[in-house]
């Protein structure tokens, strides 16, 4: 009887983790670029115990494990992230875009605590921030510059007279009464979404790698300029399915009771055993 109450004990924690994932995706079911997560479940260890005197049940050749399999509970095994990609609003702002095909990602440059690394994105809405002397650098609506194809931030002087970024990510800067095509987006494609970690501010990283035979280029792979799919002057909108959503949430707090009702019951049964004593 213990196991059990423990069994509902471990369950109910990891449903909540669930019930957090779900409350994620509805506050975030109108950012620009989100991309909506799930989560699995796993069940924790089984323990077989052998409770058949019947020598036929346990006879050779028996396909499943003797006897019962008593479990721990279940843990949430993984958060997957779904890079699908979600309904486009058009803006008609210059410096809009929405990447229209599936995981495909840009690619930013995050400076933390002194460290600088590369991080990635769906989210379309670029800006025009200052950077040192008369320059100016696009990036996201953070502050986080954007990389191009050169394997940097994309600068300009800014003696521009207009900005926009055409459908095949190249940036079109005016100068003059003139077009000049200063630059280019780097997309990328996550090759393994499953495996990106995120890191707040609609932004995901490359997780910690120790495995030598695992590398970066298994998660993410470089998409060629001519392959890019990009529509300019529009955003993409949240994937995240608001319908969907709520019935699993309905479903996890159900989960959620049941769970505690089994403890409830779990105490209710040793006070009446303390009782017989």
């Amino acid at each position: 009887m213990s196991r059990m109450n423990v069994q509902a004990a471990v369950t109910m924690n990891q449903l909540q983790n669930k019930i957090d994932v779900i409350g994620h995706n509805v506050a975030n079911s109108s950012t620009t670029g989100y991309k909506n997560r799930s989560a699995n479940f796993t069940s924790l260890l089984y323990q077989n115990i052998d409770n058949f005197s019947d020598v036929a049940a346990n006879a050779t050749g028996r396909v499943t494990p003797h006897g019962i399999r008593l479990g721990s509970g279940a843990r949430l095994g993984h958060t997957n992230i779904d890079l699908s990609a979600g309904t486009i609003n058009t803006t008609e702002r210059g410096l809009d875009i929405a990447l229209l095909e599936d995981n495909h990602m840009l690619q930013v440059e995050v400076t933390e605590n002194g460290v600088t690394e590369t991080r990635y994105t769906r989210d379309g809405g670029l800006y025009l921030q200052p950077f040192g002397d008369n320059q100016l650098i696009l990036s996201t609506s953070e502050g986080h510059p954007v990389i191009g194809q050169t394997g940097g931030p994309i600068t300009f002087a800014d003696d521009i007279e207009d900005i926009s970024i055409n459908n095949a990510g190249q940036i079109v800067v005016r100068r003059g009464g003139q077009e000049v095509i200063e630059g280019q987006l780097a997309i990328v494609e996550a090759i393994r979404p499953q495996f990106l970690e995120a890191t707040g501010g609609n932004l995901f990283r490359l997780p910690d790698i120790t495995d030598e035979a695992y590398v970066a280029a298994d998660i993410i792979g470089d998409v060629a300029a001519i392959d890019n799919q990009i529509q300019s002057g529009a955003l993409e909108l949240s994937n995240v399915d608001l319908s969907t959503q709520m019935t699993e949430l309905i479903q996890s707090q159900r989960a959620y009771q049941y769970n505690a009702r089994t403890i409830t019951m779990h105490d209710q049964m040793r006070g009446l055993v303390n009782q017989l004593r």
